[in-house]
This record gives C-alpha cells, structure tokens and sequence, in this order.
C-alpha cells in the first residue's frame, strides 16, 4: 500500500541516510506492480527537482510518463555522437512537445576527437566506446541527482529479467526506480494507443526494437529477441549503465 511508504523529502533523505539498501528494498515492497504514474508521482514528491529521469529515445514512453506524474522533471538523453538521425529527431520532438527539462549529456571529447585518439572504437572494443561515449557522461551528469528512473523492463532480454522496481544504486549513490518495469511488448503498445500525444522514433516502424547507436545497432527478424539487434554478433549485451 503505497500509504505506508513516506514521500516527505525529508523522512525519505534520513532513511537514505541511515540505511539505503533496506530503504529500496521496503519502497520496493511497496512499489513492486504499481501504476507507473504512482511509481513516479511518489519519486516526484521524495525528492523533487533532485530525480533524474533517464532515456535512450528508442521508445519515449518513460518520458511520456514522467511527464503526466513530474511536469517539468528533468530528462537527461545522452549524445554519443553516434545515434540515428532518426534518433536525434525524436529527442527535438519530445523537447518541443512534452513539459519535461530535456537536457543533453555529451562525451567530453567530440567525437572526431574520440576517433582520432581511438579509432573505430565501437569496432574494435565496444565496451571500451559505451564506457567512454555513454557511462562516464551519464555518471557525471547523475551526480547532481539522489535518485534516477530509468526505462528498464524484465521483458527486455533475460539478464533483465530480475530487474526490481526500486533498488540501491551503490556505485552512483542513488535510489533506482523502473516504473515499467513489469510492463510487457503488450503494455508498451496498449499505452502508444491509448495515448496519440506520444512521440515514436521512426525506426520503431522499421524492425528496430531494440535502438541504441547506429554503428552497433540493426532491425531484427520476425521471431527475434527484440535486443538482438544490439551488437550483433558479439556476446555484448548490454551497454554498461545497468551493470
């Protein structure tokens, strides 16, 4: 019952405080198949303009909702550098279209800069490009933030498949939420009709499921893993934010 679960700023702080990982855990209790809208309302009230909502722009349904639960949140994309144009429209559209903050994380280095020091890196050691290109910008920009909702479900390949709605983030020293994450394909594409307001990257409609940087990302067949477009060919999986 989510009454039993405080959204005072500054109960919510003291229990952070006193005992993070229990603190996730309860509000994971608590929250664990819960609307969306009542996952983010509540981090909304905890903590204010200090929650951080995360988005690739492959879909922007987290956005979409975050904008109904925390009108004016602040949504953070990162630029790699090397997103689809595709991608990069769907990030003008949500900016222009949504009450949200959409701000935009960049890599230090630009990325001319990037390949002249390293090369094709995303050939040649991709873990070592999501690390540098996505991670460390997204790591920086979250330090000013005590919690981040990120666009995690459990139907999103198996390794996702525990992914729990609240949790410690203990590298980034933050409280983690996925609102969707109990949301199926089914629940995706229910919430895109009942709401025509929504902005869909184009490449949606063209087999990419899955839609990270464009050297590393490719539609996928009918019957596939819809993250199998993501590296393919390689036993990467994920990009190294959620790990």
């Amino acid at each position: 019952m989510i009454g039993s679960l405080t959204s005072r700023p500054e109960d919510v702080a003291v229990a952070l405080e006193a005992d993070p990982v229990g603190f996730a855990a309860r509000a994971d209790e608590v929250l664990d198949g819960a609307d969306p809208l009542t996952v983010l309302g509540w981090a909304g009230r905890a903590f204010g303009s200090s929650l951080a909502v995360t988005a690739a722009m492959g879909d922007t349904v987290l956005a979409h909702l975050a904008s109904r639960a925390v009108p004016g949140v602040h949504v953070l994309f990162v630029d790699t550098g090397y997103h689809f144009v595709e991608t990069i429209g769907t990030v003008d559209a949500v900016r222009a279209t949504y009450p949200v903050r959409l701000l935009t994380v960049r890599p230090t280095a630009t990325r001319a800069e990037h390949e002249a020091a390293n090369g094709p890196l995303y050939r040649t050691d991709p873990d070592a490009c999501c690390a540098l290109r996505k991670v460390a910008p997204l790591d920086g920009a979250l330090r000013g933030y005590r919690a981040w909702a990120t666009g995690l479900r459990r139907d999103d390949s198996p390794r996702r498949a525990g992914t729990p709605t609240v949790s410690w983030d203990a590298r980034r020293g933050l409280l983690k939420l996925a609102p969707i994450a109990g949301w199926t394909d089914a629940d995706v594409e229910a919430y895109a009709l009942a709401n025509p307001d929504l902005v869909t990257n184009p490449l949606l409609q063209l087999d990419y499921l899955s839609v990270g940087c464009a050297p590393c990302t490719r539609a996928v067949a009918p019957g596939e893993d819809p993250r199998a477009g993501r590296w393919a060919g390689l036993a990467k999986t994920e990009c190294g934010l959620h790990v």
